[in-house]
């Protein structure tokens, strides 16, 4: 299953809802997934989705909240996953017309009446509105994917009005959302772990926030330790590049012309590094007598590694 499926399975299992929040919840996917038809019958609506789960739900919110014995109708998908579509179908005679007046999509002006794309105030009036109202967005058009490869969650809808409204009203929560176009769909989506965390909370899906939680914590440990081991790493060949460097100017130097030329403090650290090659210089420096710190190790070093540079160059 699906974490897209896991997230509307849990949030399918708020049907013991106000009218006021059915409403919204309604309004909202007839809204992302509902189509207009018109047929002998006269005037109908469907409703879409691939999720049985959000099926079951739209026709039991209808039947229990607005008397509507509407249809659930299957059919096997034309697409290559072949799963099944299921079809929630509202015809003239079961209310329809009321029902999309009711639901701000047919909306009456000066006695004309025309497709309502917004989102009207009314409809998300406090916050058990406002969150039914998203939760309604997202069984109709939402989707995440999965946690374990990226974090991306959108809605998908058809009227840029629509989708602007829909994330303003998101971003109420501070989410951020942005709208991007789609071929012919608008998309509102967001990217970031911590606001999809915050969305699963608004929409009431606490478990796959858990869920989603626990991911997060391993994939950011997962990062870390990756960081320290490629800093160690780098650490590690820096260390061992600067000593194959100080051998090689130390071997030149006594070649040509001997480590007893050298001031007597160089001449210590130069036997000790070509008889300790592998160590840090903080360890150099603590088989001294008197001890030498880190700092003056390198200082040390980089003399000696001059001086080689000068022999090289012919001006020493």
């Amino acid at each position: 299953m699906s974490f897209s499926a896991k997230v509307k399975g849990e949030i399918c299992r708020y049907a013991d809802i106000s009218r006021e929040e059915a409403l919204a919840e309604i309004s909202a996917i007839m809204k992302v997934s509902g189509t207009i038809a018109f047929s002998g019958k006269g005037l109908g609506f469907r409703i879409t989705t691939e999720n049985p789960a959000s099926a079951r739900l739209i026709f039991t919110l209808l039947k229990e909240h607005f008397n509507i014995h509407s249809k659930l109708m299957v059919k096997k998908s034309n697409s290559l996953k072949k799963n099944n579509i299921y079809m929630v179908v509202i015809e003239e005679d079961m209310g329809v017309r009321g029902l999309l007046e009711e639901t701000g999509i047919f909306k009456e002006v000066d006695g004309v009446m025309s497709l309502d794309y917004g989102i009207e105030d009314s409809m998300v009036s406090d916050e058990m509105t406002k969150r039914a109202y998203v939760r309604g967005a997202f069984l109709g058009g939402g989707s995440i994917s999965n946690p374990e490869k990226t974090y991306h969650l959108e809605f998908v809808t058809h009227s840029e009005e629509y989708a602007i409204d829909l994330s303003r009203l998101i971003n109420t929560y501070g989410l951020n959302s942005k709208v991007i176009q789609r071929k012919n769909s608008h998309i509102i989506y967001l990217k970031e772990g911590e606001k999809i965390v915050d969305l699963l909370s608004i929409l009431g899906a606490h478990t796959c926030l858990l869920e989603l939680e626990n991911i997060r914590i391993k994939k950011e440990m997962r990062n870390n330790v990756n960081r320290l081991v490629n800093c160690e790493t780098a650490n590690l060949s820096k260390t061992v590049n600067a000593a194959v460097r100080q051998v090689e100017s130390i071997n030149l130097i006594k070649s040509s012309i001997g480590l007893q030329r050298l001031p007597k403090n160089l001449q210590e650290i130069a036997n000790l590094r070509l008889e300790f090659p592998e160590e840090s210089l903080k360890e150099l420096g603590e088989m001294l007598n008197p001890p030498v710190g880190k700092s003056g190790i390198n200082h040390r070093l980089r003399k000696i590694e001059k001086i080689a540079e000068e022999i090289r160059s012919g001006s020493y």
